[in-house]
């Protein structure tokens, strides 16, 4: 099939490089041409494991395409709106990106097309596109709700490997089509879930927004754990057993960033809010998250103070989670902001998402090429992305580097009998001091 996207960011790319690799043709449309070069000479935009090479794969094989023109689209049987949809003001989903493009492709349509929500949006927003839509042409289409249920760092074989497909679609023409596009994957067995646009929209906020909850849960736990002397580790094996609960995200830590957790709990909030539901499940999940990204930091200046002068602190991890450069809402931002403003020089390394932290703290704190040279100088090491290569560091490099001894790991990397028999100071997360 002939397939457009509208947006080359991670949702986009990630969909249109894919749907290519099974055998679609594929192009995805910019408006950002220096991204849109960097594409067409095989460079992504983003980390995300495999992805650089499929763009690469699917280029050379004629089947994936980038554009800056709306007009290169040809006549796509489907088009996919990839967009933001950042937070407002009120914590709303803004539409805006989504139906400034819903306009502007109704001038293109030449023929029946099916036009595919992929961004993550409110209930309703079907309903929305397609009154767009109308206004400005007179060719048939349908407007399909498809959310996107990726996990950063694991983009690819999420799609390639999806749990289901979700359509949301009261057109029995637009599901044929739908039905068609992801054949390549039903054929392997994934599930078609069918159903109205309204559920689909809120089938993407209900998954967030339970995820979430699971995280910011245990970490509860976690935090109850210390109080009265139990290892959230245990508790997770325990309850992770189980069935009905799941082993996933409930791992405790200094809680969940990202471009998707934050703005998606807030928009299901809002929603609620505005049929005057009191939601008061995500209103907790909220306030915990909030207060966990500044746990750490308690923990630090209930063993050093608040006054942070003359300490030296080595920072590992600054993207919101591993295997990803983003850092939207990542809890490293809130720790670096609250050192710094202590007093405290932050020494920080991050294989991947450095670069991405500089626009935000371009001389406020040091950049280190790797996970050592961050540690040169340090008098305490934090702990703040689950980085593998972090994992593999021997202890006595820790113990010998660290002019305090001190570690405050943040995500439970370490094994706590380990670092104390190395002769380290070990601060972590449910699991005592």
């Amino acid at each position: 099939m002939k397939v457009s996207v509208i947006g080359t960011g991670y949702v986009g790319l990630v969909t249109g490089t894919c749907l290519s690799e099974v055998g679609h043709d594929v192009t995805c449309m910019d408006i950002d041409v220096s991204k849109v070069e960097r594409l067409r000479n095989g460079k992504t935009p983003i980390y995300e494991p495999g992805l650089e090479a499929l763009v690469q794969k699917n280029t050379a094989a004629g089947r994936l395409h980038f554009t800056n023109d709306l007009h290169d689209l040809g006549e796509p049987e489907v088009i996919f709106f990839a967009l933001p949809t950042p937070p407002n003001g009120d914590g709303d989903a803004d539409l805006s990106y989504v139906l400034s493009a819903a306009k502007d492709v109704a001038h293109i349509l030449k023929n029946y097309t099916v036009l595919v929500n992929k961004s993550t949006v409110p209930v309703g927003t079907a309903q929305k596109v397609r009154d767009v839509v109308a206004a400005e042409t007179q060719v048939s289409f349908d407007v399909v709700s498809n959310p996107e249920f990726l996990k950063e760092g694991f983009a690819v074989s999420d799609f390639m490997n999806a749990d289901r497909i979700v359509v949301g679609s009261s057109s029995d023409k637009a599901r044929k089509v739908m039905e068609e596009l992801y054949q390549p994957f039903t054929t392997e067995g994934v599930p078609l879930v069918l159903m109205d646009e309204a559920s689909s929209e809120m089938t993407k906020y209900a998954a967030n927004s339970f995820l979430a909850t699971k995280i910011s849960f245990m970490n509860e736990v976690a935090n109850l754990c210390e109080l009265v002397g139990a290892n959230v580790d245990k508790v997770r094996e325990g309850i992770g057993a189980d069935e009905r609960i799941g082993k996933r995200f409930l791992y405790a830590g200094i809680g969940y960033g990202g471009s998707c957790f934050p703005k998606d709990v807030m928009a299901l909030h809002r929603a609620a809010e505005s049929h005057d539901y009191d939601f008061k499940i995500l209103s907790a999940v909220m306030d915990v998250n909030a207060r966990q990204k500044k746990l750490l930091v308690k923990k630090i200046t209930d063993r050093l103070g608040e006054d942070l002068s003359g300490k030296t602190f080595a920072l590992w991890g600054l993207a919101f989670k591993a295997d990803t450069d983003d850092i939207r809402e990542a809890p490293s931002l809130d720790i670096i902001r609250e050192l710094i403003s202590r007093g405290a020089a932050v020494r920080a390394y991050d294989p991947e998402a450095a670069e991405n932290v500089q626009r935000i703290f371009p001389t406020e704190i040091t950049y280190a090429s790797s996970a050592h040279e961050a540690l040169e100088g340090a008098d305490v090491l934090i702990v703040v992305t689950e980085w593998k290569e972090f994992i593999a560091i021997e202890p006595e490099i820790l113990e010998r580097s660290l002019a305090d001894k001190l570690i405050f790991d943040g995500r439970n990397i370490f094994d706590p009998h380990t670092m104390s028999a190395a002769g380290l100071q070990y601060v972590s997360i449910g699991r005592g001091n």
